[in-house]
């Protein structure tokens, strides 16, 4: 991202002038209080939210200039993980992993006749992260903390070139949080594939990031290794700000 600048009807920015860069095998925690952009950030990314200036560079594709189809092709090469996991509840957990290959497998996925390529890839996905005996149960009947497992495997169908992860553990307790970052992190590392997480709690990025970056009312203030990073040094992307986790430092 070069100088990337985001309104909308003339408004005044919601982002301004971002630049960043996201590296493979790398995590980088997005941090910022509510409305200073994050979520808008990674919309622009996927071209639900409209670049007015700048540039935006995602899996080989200049985001600003694509056209409908070749948008398409971009959010499959994007593994996107949501805080309310999306899933679908009646479907099984191996359906909903599945719904991961639709763009590349073909017209008869529609109607449910995936490839058994893509049955043992799924099967995989689910092993990996630790789920694969709930394979046959539909998403309903699974823990929020499995539930977004799931959405994490699917986001792995996809084969994904980089994965966004928009408050991935606001749904969840402090444990089950901390495991779903590890797993994200270990993916990252073990993939080469770089993961960027927007998160309103300061201990979790500080835990489990490479890189923090800090958005206030749209503008970059931080941009550092988290190993060069405090909370006391993060305060300053939530100064006079009512963040009920500002001060929720483990």
């Amino acid at each position: 991202m070069r100088e990337l600048t985001v309104s909308y009807d003339g408004d005044a920015p919601v982002l301004d002038g971002v630049d960043l860069d996201l590296f493979p095998g790398e995590i980088v925690a997005l941090l910022g209080s509510s409305g200073s952009g994050k979520s808008t950030l990674m919309k622009s990314l996927t071209g639900f939210a409209p670049i007015g200036y700048g540039t935006a560079r995602v899996a080989g594709h200049d985001v600003r200039n694509l056209q409908r189809g070749e948008l398409r092709r971009l959010r499959a090469e994007v593994g996107q993980v949501f805080q309310q996991f999306n899933l679908i509840p009646r479907l099984s957990v191996m359906t909903n992993v599945l719904t991961g290959a639709l763009h590349g497998a073909g017209p008869l996925n529609l109607v449910g006749n995936f490839r058994r390529e893509d049955r043992e890839r799924a099967l995989q996905y689910l092993d990996r992260v630790g789920i694969v005996h709930k394979a046959n149960e539909p998403a309903r009947s699974l823990s929020g903390g499995q539930q977004q497992r799931v959405a994490i495997a699917r986001a792995l169908m996809q084969r994904p070139k980089v994965i966004f992860a928009d408050e991935p553990v606001a749904s969840l307790d402090p444990k089950l949080a901390d495991s779903v970052l590890e797993l994200l992190a270990e993916i990252a590392r073990e993939d080469g594939i770089p993961v960027l997480m927007s998160l309103h709690v300061l201990p979790l990025a500080l835990r489990h990031s490479d890189r923090i970056v800090g958005l206030r009312h749209g503008r970059m203030l931080v941009s550092a290794p988290t190993a060069e990073l405090t909370a006391e040094a993060l305060s300053v992307l939530y100064e006079n700000e009512e963040d009920e986790h500002v001060d929720d430092i483990a």
